[in-house]
């Protein structure tokens, strides 16, 4: 489903794909939070939209609810409620929605098409890893699907199937193919002057009318200079 994006009265980068009285879609850029941080409360998509809503009246009971989360380096699709209502219909059907990813990782894989499945868990230190733990862990799958090789690069269409944090980037690390640019589970990459993670589309149940919604966002630029002319994905 295509709209019209607007930003106005909204911090750069961060555009408003859909809104009605249930929901709020945004694409949000990389280096930006989706939500607060013990470190950050106002530097926020969260916290731009709850303005948003409340058109700079602080006193009015307007607010957005969370409903997921992508990570701050993470571009591309994100969904709010605008009611607790809504919030909690989108929620208790997630196991219903899907969620499709872009990523350029190093390297190429022997397998085109795979899915990676592991137990994920975390440690002190805030990194996320594999276990094979499975009480301690938990499970997570993550499906792709090469869609274009180089010399240093894949892309990858990725069907996040569970939604851990740092699932995707803790996934292809492990594999070998750390996402270009991620520095906390990859390496330092002088190409990629961001995280090649991007959250494409996400397709979902509205909580008011009920009918299937899907919003797509556009490929950002850093993943052409990467790996040349991306062909079509309409489909995806």
């Amino acid at each position: 489903m295509n709209f019209p994006k607007t930003n106005k009265h909204l911090p750069k980068g961060l555009y408003i794909i859909y809104e009605d009285d249930a929901i709020l879609v945004i694409d949000k850029p990389a280096g930006l939070l989706g939500v607060s941080s013990e470190k950050e409360k106002e530097r926020t998509a969260y916290y731009a939209l709850t303005d948003y809503v409340r058109k700079g009246c602080a006193k009015s009971n307007k607010r957005i609810f969370i409903v997921h989360r992508i990570d701050k380096d993470t571009s591309g699709v994100l969904v709010f409620a605008k009611s607790e209502k809504a919030k909690l219909f989108l929620q208790d059907h997630w196991k219903e929605t899907r969620k499709k990813y872009l990523a350029v990782v190093h390297g190429k894989f022997k397998k085109k098409s795979d899915i990676i499945t592991s137990y994920l868990t975390g440690s002190k230190a805030l990194r996320v890893y594999s276990t094979p733990d499975k009480e301690s862990g938990k499970l997570s799958r993550t499906a792709y699907r090469v869609i274009k090789e180089t010399n240093n690069y894949s892309l990858l269409e990725i069907d996040l199937l569970t939604g851990r944090k740092h699932q995707i980037r803790v996934h292809m690390a492990e594999a070998g193919n750390p996402v270009a640019g991620d520095i906390k589970y990859g390496r330092h990459d002088p190409h990629c002057p961001r995280m090649a993670l991007h959250a494409l589309s996400i397709s979902f149940k509205h909580p008011a009318s009920r009918k299937q919604l899907t919003f797509r966002t556009d490929i950002p630029d850093i993943f052409q200079k990467l790996v040349g002319h991306i062909p079509s994905i309409d489909d995806l």
